[in-house]
């Protein structure tokens, strides 16, 4: 009985070694999906209306928030930006402090993505094409002309993050804690320096 048991387990584990390899192959193939909001580029723009903010982020959303996003439950973005003005003598000064709301939903019914920023908002027809509006920010009014003082530098910080107190009440208690339901990036900081 050993021996019939002992041939067997070896026919069978040529087979499971080809299973094995087959998978891994496929795992190896698929693109990893890293799943998060990472910042590009950003940069601070002076005009003669005063400084605009642009920057480009890479969105992805976790297969949870897809599908609740596809469920009809609609995402908020908060995009963060701060200027601040280092001093050695005292507390940094922070020069600007704004703050941006995005809504991300999905209509069944017409089966369309839509992106809001306040009272404006623009239709897509996929999440990737709303996903790429999303991720590119222009932001005008950061600050007046003269506000930033000539020849000197501060540093600015910006990120986007799911606003997750915004969603639906179960869902906020789900996402306590979740990777699933939180997706953010990095402060991103750079200097900025103005031309005396």
């Amino acid at each position: 009985m050993t021996a019939s048991f002992t041939r067997s387990c070896r026919r069978h584990s040529g087979l499971v070694a080809a299973l094995a390899a087959l998978l891994l192959g496929l795992a190896a193939a698929a693109p990893a999906r890293a799943d998060g909001i990472e910042v590009q580029k950003a940069a601070l723009v002076a005009a003669e209306d005063g400084y605009f903010l642009e920057a480009e982020f890479e969105i992805a959303l976790t297969h949870t928030l897809e599908d609740a996003l596809n469920k009809g439950v609609p995402l908020y973005f908060t995009l963060e930006f701060e200027l601040i003005r280092p001093r050695w003598y005292w507390l940094n000064e922070k020069i600007v402090n704004k703050r941006q709301q995005y809504r991300l939903g999905y209509n069944a019914f017409t089966r369309q993505y839509r992106v809001a920023i306040g009272t404006l908002y623009q239709n897509f027809a996929t999440l990737s094409e709303a996903l790429a509006f999303l991720s590119r920010v222009r932001l005008r009014d950061i600050a007046e002309p003269g506000a930033l003082a000539r020849g000197a530098s501060y540093t600015a910080a910006l990120r986007l993050r799911l606003d997750s107190s915004q969603l639906p009440r179960p869902f906020q208690v789900s996402a306590v804690g979740s990777r699933e339901w939180s997706v953010s990036s990095d402060w991103h900081r750079w200097t900025v320096s103005v031309s005396p």
